[in-house]
Order: structure tokens, then C-alpha cells, then sequence
């Protein structure tokens, strides 16, 4: 039997349901903030992560697919995001766009060769944003709210907001001397990367998982002691929008992230979600203002933010994070001969085209089997299609919770369960049988909007 590819996933059933509703989520609220959203190619010339994403991460040096096409071309599996999106917006010149700047947002698939974890896979699906034309501190405060908004959308509470920033080429060289003055008597001690990177890019030690609990790490320079006063101001005036738009943080000099494109802000976003262990970073981002020109575009400042969804669909799944998952279909249509059968699939076709959720029988089950089918598929409303009615122009409705049935018409039909459905929906939404919906808070007191009609008033 040929199995998936290590670190590789089937994702469906009700797992796929709650992806496809993440994916709603990030689509809606992406639109009211005014991104479009952008699909690159999975493949890319190799040359644009290597000098995008940087020589010296582990992205590049251990973990990304790289191989040759047939024409001898050397192609890769794009490892991220922002990359490819700045090779477009450079493609395409974007930047001479007069919609300034370009907000844009991508949810695809990315490919790293790493050891296959909890939360991390070698196939992995990553949603980002990027704004390309901003060198506003608004902007960096506008992309940290964005991210946090979506995880409290979907559910999650104990949102956590580490920001940093490692100032511009000047406050970077001057800290990037620092450290390795710092780490040259000691580098010895540090693992073989580490001893590369030293002079290559001394901040990716500062991220090294081999040496995340050496006292000689966490007693490094901090990049805030480093920052000249132009940084400084502009830190501050992020640290000001993102009070203005009441969004909590704490200040985390030791977070540099992991690739060689950023400056200025850096931020991750953590979650408290119990099972998720000491890691429990769910993105992260910040300001690149040099990847443009690196890759051979004109000088443009940006910023931006990516996340795993598995990870995120994990938290959401520790939380117990209720989803509105639709598990049920509202009709299920069965048959006895082949002129009901080929009314059902003329009545399935109309019913779905007027936005009702139908499914029939394809497999040849007989009537008992077709019944058991309908409840597993949980049908709201069950129909067996009999020539006599079908011949009066009627039809037999039953209702599958109270177990009550109907004759009416065909020609009202729409109408009938558009209405019944309905009714169905409000009585699930009435909490407490009072007739006003969500009266109730999270911690199921009452709100007072039933006007006191609800249990919650009885003696």
C-alpha cells in the first residue's frame, strides 16, 4: 500500500470543516482591513531564497527542497511566504500601482525539511499578510491588530503580544558588532551552526534551538541598547498605535526572529493553550524594509506576518473552541423505483441551486438502509419520494427531530423548508426557551435581553 509522505497530512471529515472555516474567518476579515489576496507559485527559482529569505537560516541551509528541472533550471519549494510575494510585486511593479500601499494576504502550502512535530510538518500550510509601500509605524501596529483579531475571532482567549525591534542598518551593524564581541570568548561553547554563524549573522545565534537554555545566550547585549534615537521614536510610536488600538503587549528585547530580511519591529504572537508545551508561538513578523531593493525592486519599506494553520487549528482544537461546523445536511430524498430515483435527482438539483444543503441515495441501499443513511447523516428533514404523490403534484415531508410529517405541495416546497429550517435554526439559538437569542454570556448568566422571560428568572 502506498502511504503519505512523512510529515505530510490528510486533512478530512470534520477536521477539513474546521480548516475551511479558519480559512472563512482569515477571507472576511482580510477584506474588511482592505487586502486582496495574492497565489504565487509553489515553485521559485532557488536564487530568490537564497537572497531573500538569507544564506545563514536554517530555511535555506537544512531545510528547503531544492532540485533541478529538466531544462537544468535550480527550482525550490517555497519554505514561505514573503519571498514570493515580494518577487511578484516586483514582477508585476505593484509599486507603481496609485492604490498605495499594496496590502496584500496568501494562504498556501510551503515545504521545510525539518523533523516532523507537533505543530510542524514538512508540508504545511501558511497564511501571511504583507504591506508593501508603508514605512509608517501605523502600519506595523495596523498588522500586529490584524493577527491578534483573527485568533480572538476564532476563539482563542489568552492572546499575548511580544514586540521587539532591532532599529535600522545603523542600530543593527552596532548591535551586530556587539554581539560578536560578546560571543567570540565564549563561541566554543556553542554548537557547530553557531560557530558559522558568528560572523556571518551573529543575531541567528540569539535564535539557535541547540542553545536556547545557555547562560552565555541568555546574558547576550539586548538589541534595545543598541537602538540610535531615529529607532527609538519610531519603536515608540508603534508602541502608541498599538495603545491607541487597545491592543496588549509586553516588550521582549530577546526576540530577533528567525530570518535575515527584518528590521526595525519584531513581534510573535503567543497563545496560552494547555497541551501546547513552553512553544507555544503561533506567528510572528515584522518590518523588512530592504528585501525589496535586495531583490533588484526600487527601495520599498514593508511589513508583515505570517502563521501556521496547523498549529493554529491544533490550539483551537486543545481550547475546545466551539466552531459553528455544519454537520448536518437539511434533506435527505429517498426512492423505491427508477422514476422516483430520477425525480430525486431533478428535486436534489433544484433544492440545492435554491441554497438548501440535499444529498440522495447512490449506492443501490434498499429503503431501511436509505433511512440509516439519513441519520447519519444527520438530515434535518427526510423525504421518501412516492410515484402516487409525485403524480398529484405532492409531496411528503418528515421532520426528523419531532418526527412529524407533512403532505404539501410541490410547488411551495422552497418555501416550506426555507420557513421550517428557519424555525429549526432560532429554536437551537434560544439558549433558554425565552425567545431572545444568546441572552446568555460565556459564563451562562443572563444578560437581562429576555426582558426576564428566560429560566434564569424562575424562583
Amino acid at each position: 500500500m502506498i502511504q503519505k509522505q512523512k510529515g505530510c497530512n490528510d486533512i478530512y471529515g470534520k477536521e477539513a470543516k474546521i480548516w475551511k472555516y479558519v480559512d472563512t474567518v482569515i477571507d472576511a476579515l482580510m477584506e474588511k482591513y482592505n487586502y486582496n489576496y495574492i497565489r504565487t507559485p509553489i515553485i521559485e527559482a532557488t536564487e530568490l531564497f537564497h537572497r531573500g529569505v538569507g544564506e545563514t537560516t536554517d530555511i535555506v541551509t537544512k531545510e528547503s527542497y531544492d532540485f533541478q528541472d529538466k531544462g537544468g533550471r535550480d527550482i525550490t519549494l517555497r519554505p514561505e511566504g514573503t519571498a514570493g510575494v515580494v518577487r511578484s510585486y516586483i514582477e508585476n511593479k505593484m509599486f507603481g500601482d496609485p492604490n498605495q500601499p499594496v496590502k496584500v494576504y496568501y494562504n498556501g502550502t510551503m515545504y521545510r525539511y525539518e523533523r516532523p512535530q507537533s505543530g510542524r510538518d514538512r508540508e504545511l500550510t501558511q497564511f501571511g499578510m504583507e504591506v508593501l509601500g508603508s514605512d509608517d509605524p501605523m502600519s506595523d501596529a495596523e498588522v500586529i491588530s490584524l493577527a491578534v483579531n483573527i485568533y480572538k475571532m476564532l476563539g482563542l482567549k489568552e492572546i499575548k503580544v511580544n514586540i521587539n525591534s532591532l532599529g535600522d542598518n545603523e542600530s543593527r551593524t552596532k548591535y551586530r558588532d556587539a554581539l560578536i564581541e560578546y560571543f567570540k570568548p565564549h563561541i566554543g561553547d556553542f554548537c557547530e551552526d553557531c560557530k558559522e554563524r558568528l560572523e556571518k549573522n551573529p543575531l541567528r545565534i540569539l535564535d539557535c534551538k541547540v542553545d536556547a537554555e545557555n547562560e552565555i545566550l541568555k546574558k547576550a547585549p539586548k538589541t534595545l541598547d543598541y537602538l540610535n534615537d531615529e529607532s527609538r521614536i519610531r519603536f515608540n510610536k508603534v508602541q502608541e498605535y498599538l495603545d491607541i488600538m487597545q491592543i496588549d503587549y509586553e516588550i521582549n528585547p530577546t526576540i530577533v526572529r528567525g530570518l535575515d530580511y527584518y528590521n526595525h519591529t519584531v513581534f510573535e504572537i503567543e497563545a496560552k493553550v494547555e497541551g501546547f508545551g513552553s512553544n507555544n508561538v503561533l506567528g510572528g513578523g515584522g518590518r523588512y524594509n530592504g528585501l525589496v531593493n535586495q531583490l533588484d525592486g526600487p527601495d520599498t519599506p514593508c511589513v508583515g506576518f505570517a502563521c501556521g494553520l496547523g498549529r493554529l487549528v491544533k490550539a483551537l482544537e486543545l481550547e475546545k473552541v466551539k466552531m459553528p461546523i455544519v454537520e448536518d445536511i437539511d434533506l435527505f430524498l429517498m426512492y423505491v423505483n427508477e422514476d422516483e430515483k430520477k425525480y430525486a435527482a431533478y428535486l436534489s438539483q433544484e433544492l440545492r441551486l435554491a441554497g438548501f444543503i440535499v444529498d440522495t441515495e447512490y449506492t443501490g441501499r434498499a429503503l431501511k438502509g436509505q433511512f440509516k443513511q439519513a441519520d447519519r447523516l444527520n438530515a434535518k428533514f427526510t423525504c421518501v419520494l412516492n410515484s402516487e404523490d409525485l403524480n398529484n403534484n405532492e409531496i411528503k415531508i418528515k421532520n426528523n427531530e419531532t418526527k412529524t410529517e407533512e403532505i404539501i405541495s410541490l410547488d411551495v416546497l422552497i418555501y416550506y423548508l426555507d420557513e421550517q429550517i428557519s424555525a429549526l435554526e432560532a429554536d437551537d439559538n434560544d439558549e433558554c426557551g425565552c425567545g431572545t437569542n444568546h441572552c446568555h454570556d460565556e459564563k451562562h448568566e443572563c444578560s437581562g435581553e429576555c426582558g426576564g422571560n428566560c429560566h434564569c428568572h424562575d424562583e
